[in-house]
């Protein structure tokens, strides 16, 4: 648990970030304080963000009622002892897709590819992710091409390389459902049966089983 110093430093910080306009501070007003539940990102970085209410939201982040019930409490609470160190080691990936309507992304990650979703985040929704199995595919907001499609087609710039098992009825199941098949499936000289699809915003994803 953080001493009372470093809270009131988390505090400063998210008046700097929402006089800087991150809109991950939206989520945490929402989140913490109920008269702002229903508001959009864009009301809440638009309005007056006092020190006082900046307090009252690491608060409640914190699991207290006020701020002045977390400046009594905080140093009363036990303290957590530091895990064991370990060598590194990289567990997992989600690559971030580029989309110009989260909602629109979700839709056919889930109703076309068979994916959930995990989150959408914002009002208006900016940030979203999906998942199956064992990946997960972050969707970022954007309001303008960030890649060149002609270069992307040409060169067939990959967004995501996806290891799988049971590739040929992944394919299958994913050309009944009308997604967008960019390459079909076929062995490839280094091993692999892979295929290529192209999601509703342009992205090349390859799904990929090895041989070996």
């Amino acid at each position: 648990m953080p001493n009372f110093e470093n809270l009131r430093k988390q505090a400063k910080q998210l008046v700097r970030w929402h006089r800087e306009r991150n809109y991950s501070v939206g989520g945490r007003i929402r989140a913490a304080l109920p008269s702002y539940r229903d508001s959009a990102d864009a009301d809440l970085l638009a309005m007056r963000f006092t020190l006082a209410m900046a307090q009252e939201v690491i608060a409640k982040e914190s699991g207290f009622e006020s701020w002045a019930a977390l400046k009594s409490g905080v140093d009363h609470m036990p303290t957590r002892e530091q895990p064991e160190q370990h060598d590194p080691f990289l567990r997992a990936a989600a690559p971030q897709l580029f989309v110009s309507d989260i909602r629109a992304a979700c839709d056919y990650y889930t109703n076309v590819l068979g994916f959930d979703v995990v989150f959408v985040h914002g009002k208006p929704p900016f940030y979203g992710q999906v998942a199956r199995d064992g990946i997960r595919l972050n969707l970022r907001l954007v309001d303008a091409p960030v890649i060149d499609a002609e270069r992307r087609e040409h060169e067939s710039l990959l967004s995501a390389y996806v290891d799988v098992s049971g590739v040929k009825e992944l394919f299958n199941q994913f050309k009944s459902a009308g997604a967008d098949i960019q390459q079909p499936l076929r062995r490839q000289p280094w091993g692999t049966q892979e295929f290529v699809l192209r999601d509703p915003d342009g992205s090349l994803l390859c799904f990929a089983e090895s041989s070996g």
